[in-house]
């Protein structure tokens, strides 16, 4: 058994909340099989058999407060018609236990359903005696009971065996043995004590620690056709995508911020997505069910340096061994398909024959918006009306970000080769990166102070600008001068990026900044983490770039905890004047990749102080 196949069956193991349908589901590992909790309204004669963070109103609105990695102990709210209640849960010696207390109630009491479950094909057997629930696999059998009596309400959803109560005063349910409500209280409270104890080992940064492994944890659900656990940016998003949707840089970013403390889940989903590479020659924009993938397009090449991060953090090399061939194969791509006549690298589209006939095989493909798509900025204004080369599949545009971070990607891949011991290659990476920071100096504009795309057809710069051009600070060669011009005229210039609320995903004295739609003046949290990086690498040089970083990192903070002290939201994306990240129907209200305005200013108090 290979270490990740042992991980593999580590993980898979015990009670977890990874059913995607539901957050107040409960799945006990490897058996598949558990119970989930729903709620019959009498006021309006309506059922919710599942919910989710971040649905509309009449779905439910869950506002989450904590989930510990392991599922030893998650609390959250509920808020649907007239009713409102809390469900705070623990796991203690192989059992589960759950309270549902009303807090809003109308004048009848709604009914909690406790629905046995058997997910994802597994052969369970669900039953129910009196008023106990039996889930049974092979020589496993668990008991689900609660400790309210049954009011036997025939009128559901439910097509298997299942417990029902008024729900007029606090309910608790257990597995393995019937227990009082008193005995469940205080399993929760010694599990909370633990969760409270591991997030307040942050400080002041506690509740900044909570946001970003909270929406960790909340968003991780069992992928079957992996066979292991993996983070997907939001529930809500695999539900539209029809099972499950992993995105490249995304799920990256994820595996990062779970390596602060869950080195499996980390692993998990770094090597995950590493591997969606196979079958296209680089890891794809998209992956879902069923092989449905981008086979057009990448995204941002940032695996070899999450991976190297990963590395630093736990030492383990068999990590870096499953990962290399696939980056490397990933890197080689970019060279040979994403290159101009220039040296420099641009974003592209390559048609494709379909594979599985899946709508987005032929929405844009080989065209410029799947060309945008790839950059991972979507509707960027970089893009508006920029021409598309249908020969060379690429966009006319020199591209600063991505040269930028495929430079800092040959550098972290080459120090992968080097601890792996493969020489050659090590040295095959460095000469890469210097070669394109030499192409990458010719993309300096003096007069502006900032490196600029540059159109290939027309040898003009384009003076539009975003945070991804800060990227150029991946390059050795840029120099101390140079990133302190960069800071000084565009970091903390009011017009551009500097603020209440940064970074902007385009400066603010952009035509477009106002539109405020998606990637066209909103935050983004990778954006402020790349820059962050970026900035990194002369901070030890300049006062002037480290103290850039650290107001980075404090605006970063301020930003995710506005609304996550309110509202539980960790958001997709945040307003550039305002820093609210509501309002808007693009952005989701609870989003993985959020989480990294908590990473970087975690990251910061860990590197810089």
């Amino acid at each position: 058994m290979t270490p990740f196949e042992q991980l593999q069956k580590n993980i898979n193991q015990g009670w977890q909340t990874w059913n995607n349908a539901s957050v107040f589901s409960y799945v006990h590992m490897p058996e598949k099989m558990g119970f989930k909790l729903g709620l019959k309204d009498y006021k309006y004669e309506k059922s919710l058999p599942t919910a989710l963070i971040g649905s509309e109103p009449e779905d439910g609105i869950v506002t989450p407060y904590a989930h510990a990695y392991d599922n030893s102990y998650t609390f959250s709210r509920l808020e649907w018609l007239d009713i409102e209640i809390t469900v705070e849960t623990a796991c203690a010696d192989g059992d589960q236990v759950v309270i549902v207390t009303p807090v809003k109630l109308p004048p009848k009491a709604p009914t909690l359903i406790v629905e046995s479950i058997s997910l994802w094909n597994s052969s369970a057997i669900l039953t129910k005696k009196d008023s106990t629930l039996t889930l049974q696999k092979d020589d496993t059998a668990i008991t689900v009971q609660m400790t309210a009596p049954e009011n036997i309400e025939y009128f559901t959803w439910c097509n298997t065996p299942y417990l029902s109560a008024a729900l007029s005063e606090p309910i608790g349910i257990s597995t393995g043995k019937a227990r009082t409500l008193e005995e469940i209280r205080k399993i929760c409270a010694a599990q909370k004590q633990k969760w409270a104890d591991n997030m307040n080992k942050y400080g002041k940064f506690a509740e900044t620690y909570n946001a970003m492994q909270t929406c960790q944890a909340w968003d991780t659900i069992y992928n079957p056709e992996y066979g292991f656990p993996t983070t997907t940016v939001s529930r809500i998003w695999n539900n539209s995508w029809g099972g499950y949707v992993l995105f490249c840089w995304d799920t990256y970013f994820g595996a990062l911020m779970q390596a602060l403390d869950n080195k499996e889940l980390a692993y998990c989903n770094a090597i995950a997505i590493t591997r969606t590479l196979r079958g296209c020659g680089f890891v794809p924009n998209y992956t879902a069910q069923n092989n449905v993938k981008s086979f057009d397009r990448s995204q941002p090449p940032v695996g070899s340096m999450t991976c190297l991060e990963i590395y630093k953090k736990y030492q383990e090399k068999w990590f870096l061994e499953e990962v290399f061939e696939d980056l490397f194969t990933w890197n080689e791509w970019f060279m040979k398909k994403r290159t101009g006549k220039n040296g420099l690298l641009a974003w592209g589209s390559n048609p494709y024959k379909g594979v599985t006939g899946h709508v987005l095989e032929t929405q844009g493909v080989g065209k410029f918006r799947a060309a945008a798509y790839e950059s991972g900025l979507d509707n960027s204004p970089m893009f508006d009306d920029m021409p598309f080369d249908t020969e060379r599949c690429i966009l006319l545009l020199e591209d600063v970000g991505l040269t930028g971070l495929y430079i800092k990607d040959c550098y972290s891949l080459a120090e992968i080769a080097a601890i792996l011991g493969y020489a050659d290659k090590a040295a095959l990476l460095l000469d890469r990166a210097h070669t394109l920071e030499d192409k990458l100096e010719t993309l300096w504009e003096d007069d502006f102070g900032m490196y600029l795309c540059r159109r290939e057809d027309t040898g003009a710069f384009q003076y539009r600008i975003s945070p991804f051009h800060f990227h150029a600070l991946f390059s050795k060669k840029a120099g101390k001068e140079h990133a302190e011009r960069i800071v000084k005229d565009h970091f903390y210039n009011p017009q551009e990026f500097w603020g209440d609320y940064i970074m902007p995903a385009i400066a603010r004295n952009d035509p477009a900044y106002p539109d405020q739609d998606y990637w066209r003046g909103r935050i983004w949290a990778p954006m402020n983490y790349l820059v962050y990086m970026a900035l990194s690498e002369y901070a030890s040089e300049s006062e002037l770039v480290a103290q850039a970083v650290k107001d980075l990192s404090e605006k970063s903070e301020k930003l995710i905890l506005k609304e996550w002290l309110e509202m539980g939201h960790v958001h997709e994306n945040y307003d550039g004047d305002t820093g609210d990240g509501c309002g808007v129907a693009n952005s989701d209200r609870f989003y993985h990749w959020g989480g990294l305005l908590s990473f970087i200013t975690l990251h910061y108090e860990n590197y810089f102080n």
